[in-house]
């Protein structure tokens, strides 16, 4: 298994950010998800001409941390476990996305994951 973590710091307060990443219904901020619809636990993305589905694993308002996975989908993963944590950095905020997956697919989760924040800094920052 791998893990890869991606990062960024966004001048926002940390409550700000957590609004948009913390709401596991809501992803179309990130680059290449067309739809996001919630069924119960998870949440349906499409994107790129597939759907994936990810389950919530755990969502922690207080600590600014969601943890999910992919639980299905066209890319068989044997493990895919991402967790997204905002902290207050002085005015600002650090976003960090861990994932804990599939050796084949750690550097492609770590490039999209830094992608997407560098995405999200810019739609926050505008």
């Amino acid at each position: 298994m791998g893990t890869a973590r991606a990062e960024t710091t966004i001048a926002k307060p940390a409550d700000e950010v957590w609004a948009v990443v913390g709401n596991f219904g809501e992803l179309t901020w990130m680059p290449g998800v067309e739809t996001c619809r919630l069924e119960g636990s998870d949440r349906v993305l499409g994107m790129f001409g597939m759907e994936i589905t990810e389950r919530e694993y755990k969502h922690d308002d207080a600590a600014r941390t969601l943890t999910y996975g992919i639980v299905a989908g066209p890319v068989q993963v044997e493990k895919h476990e991402a967790t997204i944590t905002v902290t207050p950095k002085g005015d600002g905020s650090f976003v960090t996305w861990d994932v804990d997956t599939d050796d084949a697919m750690t550097e492609m989760m770590l490039k999209s994951y830094q992608g997407a924040l560098e995405a999200l800094k810019g739609q926050l920052e505008g």
